[in-house]
């Protein structure tokens, strides 16, 4: 047997074991997955959804016995993305992971096409973590209290990068501008990829991304770290202050999850949330996201149904309070 009918072997035999230890994908397995999954990601390649969806999808493929592919939709504040999903067929081949961007976006949007609480049926959410203040690492910016005193000082004179109007990060920025009451001038990308290599070539003075997104940089010493959004401070980002020791209140974790068309049979969405399941507790999976910040935390389908809706009341009335607007 060669190298690589031996590889091949192992995936297989790895997969069989696992549907054996899980029932819920036993059952499914008769009739689904039977044949390639694709999952969108409504970002551009190289964003914190990007990097934490490569490895999950890769070991849930093993759980499943299918490839799963990944199809980068990045646009209008993930809009674009999540609308394709919504209009496929509702058979289990088109997935969406996004963050709390889906949630975000039902009040930040006037005018979405589709509705975030009926058009789409959650698998499950993914894990959870903050959001991370970056500069580069020449800046002069030391500290938060170093960045809002610059814009009172003089309003509007600096700049922040987000992956898009409407992500997670960009609302994390503007509640950080209402709570500290500055002007920031938001510079809104097609995924975070190009936002961090604007940030590095000094087109912009900061960046707001998520904690798996930004690590490398920060961990190579390209960028540094000024805040987490967290109420309090991350292990992955020791001596990193939480916003909030400066602006007391504040907090705007992030969290990803992943969300199937409306319509979906609940043995599919079951299969799934349980090769999900089995997917983040792989011992080097779960330290990839111990290591970036973040915390494995899959809940079921209909918790998760329960989630979404809080978590659309609870943007809405922050949005509404604030008087955030799309740049």
């Amino acid at each position: 047997m060669n190298e690589s009918t031996r590889r091949s072997w192992l995936i297989h035999a790895i997969g069989a074991a696992a549907m054996v230890a899980s029932p819920a994908i036993s059952s499914a397995q008769t009739k689904y997955p039977g044949k390639t999954i694709r999952v969108i990601v409504p970002y551009a390649p190289g964003g914190g959804t990007d990097v934490i969806g490569r490895t999950l999808l890769q070991n849930m493929a093993i759980q499943l016995g299918q490839p799963i592919i990944i199809d980068n939709r990045p646009g209008a504040g993930t809009v674009i993305g999540t609308d394709a999903v919504a209009r496929a067929e509702p058979d289990g081949y088109t997935l969406l992971i996004n963050t709390n961007a889906i949630a975000v976006n039902d009040s930040l949007v006037k005018k979405l096409p589709y509705n975030t609480l009926q058009d789409l049926v959650p698998v499950g959410r993914i894990c959870s973590g903050p959001n991370v203040i970056v500069v580069r690492a020449d800046s002069p910016f030391k500290n938060l209290s170093d960045i809002i005193r610059a814009s009172k000082a003089k309003p509007g004179s600096l700049s922040y990068a987000s992956s898009g109007n409407g992500t997670a990060v960009h609302l994390a920025a503007e509640l950080l501008k209402v709570t500290a009451k500055i002007n920031i001038l938001h510079i809104p990308y097609r995924g975070a990829g190009p936002a961090y290599t604007d940030l590095l070539g000094g087109q912009v003075d900061m960046l707001f991304g998520t904690a798996g997104g930004v690590s490398k940089f920060v961990q190579s010493g390209r960028m540094r770290a000024i805040a987490v959004t967290s109420t309090s401070r991350s292990p992955a980002y020791p001596g990193v202050p939480a916003v909030s020791e400066t602006l007391p209140g504040y907090a705007a974790n992030v969290w990803y999850g992943m969300f199937a068309p409306k319509g979906t049979p609940p043995e599919i969405l079951n299969a799934l949330n349980s090769a999900m399941r089995i997917a983040v507790n792989v011992p080097s999976y779960s330290a990839d996201l111990e290591r970036d910040g973040l915390t494995a935390a899959v809940n079921s389908p209909s918790e998760m149904v329960t989630f979404m809706r809080s978590e659309v009341e609870r943007w809405q009335k922050v949005v509404t309070e604030a008087g955030i607007t799309l740049d």
